[in-house]
């Protein structure tokens, strides 16, 4: 594996959440409130998230919010796979359970599901991993499972966010490139056992078709264009 650039993390200060709360009209979305959470046990949420594009929303939790990143093609269990992960604002703890209808016009307005869900543990210091920019730790979900790599890559000009690739470890869960793609396989909330596409004819919701054809395309193009997803 290449070695993760060292470029700066994002900006921090006193308050992790005022990026999410400044984007968010909490009198229209009903998404939870900008509150930092206490000290529990780390979980983690995978979020699929049928916004401007569809997507997926990785969020691990570390120092009392969710630290996100969105994951345009979903996770793969395939080892030589690397899928683009876009650093997103840190969200607020009671994001692990939010799923719903996001408004028209609020920022990444769509439809959401919990598409997995459980405990994350970092192999070394998470936050000095994050800061080196090569984050490697394991998941306990029902869909998510075994070693995972979060690897930061070098910022290009004019990048407005942090760039990183989500890669599956080397480990007795790893699929090969002819097993079915996890994305594709489990598409429903693992809390309802509603669809995204369920969500949108409640509440008559465009389903972005282009979106899931682009995840069925995800291992001959990986890489799409970063700037056209909102987490």
């Amino acid at each position: 594996m290449r070695r993760p650039a060292e470029t700066p993390g994002p900006k921090t200060s006193s308050d992790p959440l005022q990026s999410y709360r400044g984007k968010r009209d909490f009198e229209r979305t009903s998404e939870p409130q900008a509150d930092l959470g206490g000290a529990t046990a780390w979980q983690f949420v995978v979020q699929k998230h049928d916004a401007r594009r569809l997507h997926f929303d990785l969020r691990l939790e570390l120092d009392g919010v969710l630290l996100s990143w969105a994951v345009p093609n979903g996770p793969s269990y395939v080892s030589t796979e690397k899928r683009l992960a876009v650093r997103t604002e840190d969200h607020p703890i009671k994001y692990l359970d939010f799923e719903g209808v996001i408004p028209k016009g609020e920022y990444g307005g769509g439809t959401m599901i919990v598409w997995d869900r459980g405990l994350w543990t970092p192999t070394y210091d998470p936050r000095k991993s994050i800061a080196k920019g090569h984050l490697e730790f394991e998941l306990k979900g029902e869909r998510l499972k075994g070693r995972w790599h979060l690897v930061r890559m070098k910022r290009r000009e004019r990048e407005k966010q942090e760039q990183w690739l989500l890669i599956k470890a080397s480990d007795e869960y790893e699929r090969s490139a002819s097993d079915p793609d996890v994305v594709l396989e489990e598409t429903t909330s693992i809390l309802s056992g509603h669809s995204n596409e369920d969500l949108a004819a409640a509440d008559d919701v465009r389903v972005d078709h282009e979106g899931r054809a682009q995840i069925v395309k995800a291992r001959k193009d990986p890489l799409p264009d970063p700037t056209r997803i909102r987490g």
